[in-house]
């Protein structure tokens, strides 16, 4: 099965792709899309929306996870995040596949085995899990939202998952 993972955010919207068989991983691909700071919101979310169609369109995934974003201490700013997560969420619906959502703690949880790990963390267990990749933070998170689906979607479960914190 391969899984699109994504990270959503108004200036870096990260993706990532696994493929998972039975109860291995492996990297497919991963990126940003980034958007210019001064371009009109309207435009960002264009952007952002066309570039995840594209990925999709080269990689065909059969399943999406997104991070769930959690509330700001600026409601401006949760706004504009919450703008962007509608984009990641309507892209794999618009091309067709069902898409899961999972808060940000769960997702840290099952990749560095604590719900509150600093993204570099993250960043370092992506290399140890998927070996030879380097990946910036945002496209490091995305393949993280993968890896968690992995480990949680329903299918997955049924089918003996993926370890938490790790590859069996």
């Amino acid at each position: 099965m391969r899984i699109i993972g994504i990270d959503p955010g108004l200036q870096r919207t990260g993706w990532g792709l696994i493929d998972v068989q039975g109860n291995r991983i492996s990297h497919i691909s991963h990126g940003v899309v980034a958007t210019g700071a001064k371009s009109p919101s309207a435009r960002r979310l264009a952007e952002i929306f066309d570039g995840l169609m594209q990925q999709m369109k080269i990689w065909l995934p059969e399943e999406a996870a997104v991070e769930e974003v959690f509330v700001n201490k600026n409601p401006a700013s949760s706004l504009k995040l919450g703008l962007a997560r509608g984009i990641a969420l309507l892209a794999p619906a618009k091309f067709g596949i069902p898409v899961s959502e999972y808060p940000a703690n769960l997702v840290k949880k099952s990749v560095v085995g604590a719900g509150h790990a600093e993204k570099e963390q993250v960043q370092m267990m992506i290399r140890t899990l998927l070996p030879g990749v380097e990946a910036s933070p945002d496209a490091a998170d995305a393949l993280a939202v993968a890896i968690c689906h992995a480990n949680h979607s329903s299918s997955r479960v049924k089918m003996g998952g993926i370890m938490s914190g790790g590859v069996r």
